[in-house]
């Protein structure tokens, strides 16, 4: 990322939940622990089946007497009916807002450069009384702005900004392991913690019951964690949704996401993988991607 680019990412929507019982509600539910939030706090979390698999991931930011949920447009509807299913009786309104707000990116080294920052994941500040905050996934994503789309081209302004090619910040999203493009694809197929959640501080093993909580600590406490997603490159060839991936005629795992940012399945147990070998599926030659959270 740029210091001088702002990246307006147009894949993204944005839900706000508020009322006398929002933090509760929320809370029953996540993976992650609404507490941490804060004025000076964001943080990034799920929402799992009963059983632990993923359906949707977003980043959580307050705002106002609320919270700013950011999840992939494509999926926001979904994510607007089902939380609904969830809140029954609960003093809560749910709010779709993708059309009225927008997030933008910029650089870590951008954000820092504003007052009263730290260089700590999650971390929260305003500009123009929108809030702006380090990426609590992996900070190397620099920082997100949620900002109303009538007030986005003064403030790019203000901050003497240009605008960036949203691919670019895509590239480094899928290089880090953070897939945020073509999700919708692990739903219901992969288990929230196979989603590398831990590593990009969106479960908080310590908090109380959420939906899914039971097989995603079992995982954790028995060590059973033996795959992974994990982004790849093409070398050769083309590819498809729910291709096995082989090395030596040794299934390992399968194509989930597809287009310019794909990943997979694999596995990977006890971290131990071979970054360095091409690996083949139906149609093509692919290697693997470290990302800097695997050791």
């Amino acid at each position: 990322m740029k210091l001088d680019k702002i990246y307006t990412l147009e894949d993204r929507g944005l839900l706000y939940i508020h009322g006398l019982e929002a933090r509760e509600f929320l809370q029953n539910i996540i993976s992650n622990n609404i507490e941490k939030i804060s004025g000076q706090y964001s943080i990034f979390s799920s929402l799992l089946t009963p059983q632990g698999k993923y359906l949707f991931d977003f980043l959580i930011t307050k705002h106002k007497n609320g919270f700013f949920l950011d999840c992939e447009k494509i999926k926001i509807n979904d994510l607007f009916h089902k939380l609904n299913l969830y809140k029954l009786r609960s003093k809560v309104e749910i709010l779709n807002l993708s059309n009225e707000f927008v997030v933008a990116a910029i650089s870590r080294e951008k954000f820092l450069n504003f007052e009263n920052t730290k260089n700590e994941e999650g971390y929260t500040t305003k500009f123009r009384e929108d809030p702006i905050f380090l990426d609590p996934r992996n900070s190397k994503l620099g920082a997100r702005l949620i900002i109303n789309l009538e007030k986005l081209y003064l403030s790019i302004k203000k901050l003497n900004l240009k605008l960036g090619q949203s691919e670019e910040y895509y590239k480094l999203s899928h290089k880090l392991g953070i897939a945020q493009i073509g999700s919708h694809e692990l739903q219901n197929k992969i288990f929230g913690i196979e989603c590398n959640f831990e590593e990009l501080n969106g479960i908080d093993f310590k908090k109380g019951c959420y939906v899914g909580q039971e097989n995603t600590a079992r995982i954790k406490l028995k060590n059973k964690l033996s795959k992974r997603l994990l982004p790849f490159e093409i070398v050769k060839g083309s590819i498809e949704t729910d291709q096995d991936i082989l090395f030596k005629n040794e299934k390992l795992g399968k194509i989930l996401i597809v287009g310019n940012y794909p990943f997979a399945i694999i596995k990977l147990k006890n971290n131990n993988f071979n970054f360095s070998e091409k690996y083949v599926c139906k149609n093509a030659i692919i290697k693997f991607l470290k990302p800097d959270w695997i050791n």
